[in-house]
């Protein structure tokens, strides 16, 4: 090109014209030459700055196809970045990049790949900066002391009530904004499938039995609805793994997922002993729906306090409840009373409960009693066999 420009200089002689413009360089070659030269270098450099421009420019595009997009250093200023239950490496990258924490997903998945300790992540609020390297993003989420904890552990076997208390006392969210929250069970993502029944009885819709009993890392922002939809898909994950409806279908019979989740929260009540707890779901279907004993009726005394708790009248033990307490007709809860199954759960049952209900072990058993002081049952085919449970029981100083 800089040849080109400087054609108009140096051409040979050719008639008329070459004689004049030779002679025009001769005249000229102190001012004229040196300007028109400088002019020259000056273009030159013009387009070969814009023809490096375009390559750096072109270079920069191509970079970002191989290069993956990261901060520099150790970021600037604070933020806080929630990590879901059950969120994958991909999910957490996702959630730094909208706060603005991390450039890329790509970056977060490549530092968490070359880090053997990003499967320790664990799910909660999470104290970071702006504009970090994917790598240091990683090493915060690692460090325990940037977890913002504010747990609350649900036990299981707790009913709603219960859990708004302990839920409100560590939120100091008031505890009728999670019974108003609570009213919409399928607003607060319980699948209207889980509301059915084929023992012919009534369905009540209830939050009971969906509230799943576990630790729970509480936002700061976090309202009443939020964190009971957080237990309910909390249940959801958890019987969708142990294919809790699908089973129940398939091995229970005419027994609904909503039923096996009744018996699961009876069984919860009952037990004293987490080996129990298939055994007496067993109790439960054999008098409930094996035809086997008397009117059907479950005869469990928990269901019973479980309606005192629910209208606000104080609670009993076994011993000290009367007759006509048991077999109040009024009580719809009264399994004494009622025959079959209670309009719904009493309690929400955790994960062994779960299991026993979808598939207890097999056994004619009718009644069961506690027989040491470690909640350990003794189970009965007969009424013979039953009082001499009864009186292990009472030598062990049980009853």
């Amino acid at each position: 090109m800089i040849d080109d420009l400087d054609l108009g200089f140096d051409e040979q002689e050719r008639g008329e014209k070459g004689r004049h413009r030779r002679g025009f360089r001769k005249r000229n070659s102190k001012s004229g030459g040196a300007g028109k030269t400088v002019f020259a270098l000056v273009m030159a450099l013009v387009l070969l700055g814009g023809i490096g421009g375009g390559a750096f420019y072109g270079f920069d595009r191509i970079q970002n196809y191989f290069v993956t997009p990261d901060y520099d250093g150790t970021g600037k200023g604070d933020t806080t970045v929630e990590v879901k239950q059950g969120a994958l490496i991909a999910d957490i990258g996702d959630a730094l990049v909208a706060a603005d924490v991390v450039k890329s997903t790509k970056a977060f998945i490549e530092a968490a790949e070359a880090n053997s300790r990003a499967k320790n992540i664990q799910p909660g609020l999470y104290k970071v900066r702006k504009q970090m390297s994917a790598e240091s993003a990683l090493a915060m989420l690692l460090d325990r002391k940037n977890k913002i904890t504010n747990q609350v552990t649900i036990p299981e076997g707790r009913t709603a009530k219960d859990t708004y208390k302990l839920l409100s006392d560590k939120t100091k969210i008031p505890v009728k904004e999670f019974e108003a929250a609570a009213k919409d069970p399928e607003a607060l993502g319980v699948p209207d499938w889980w509301f059915v029944r084929k023992d012919g009885k009534k369905v009540t819709k209830s939050i009971e039995g969906f509230l799943y009993p576990d630790t729970y890392e509480i936002a700061p922002n976090a309202t009443a609805e939020t964190i009971l939809k957080t237990m309910v898909e909390h249940f959801l994950t958890v019987t969708g793994e142990m294919k809790f409806a699908e089973t129940v279908q398939e091995k229970r019979g005419g027994i609904s997922p909503y039923e096996a989740l009744i018996v699961a929260s009876m069984a919860q009540a009952e037990a004293g002993n987490a080996d129990d707890l298939g055994k007496i779901a067993r109790v439960a279907y054999n008098r409930a729906y094996s035809g086997d004993f008397p009117c059907s009726c479950l005869e469990f005394d928990v269901s019973i306090n479980y309606y005192w708790q629910l209208t606000g009248r104080k609670t009993k033990a076994s011993k000290d409840m009367t007759t006509a307490e048991i077999r109040d007709p009024k009580n719809p809860y009264s399994t004494h009373a009622n025959p079959g199954l209670t309009p719904t759960p009493i309690n929400n049952p955790g994960k062994q409960a779960l299991e026993g209900a979808m598939d207890p072990p097999e056994g004619k058993w009718l009644f069961f009693v506690a027989i040491d002081k470690q909640g350990h049952s003794a189970f009965a085919e007969t009424n013979a066999e039953h009082d001499r449970n009864i009186e292990k029981a009472k030598k062990a100083g049980v009853l």
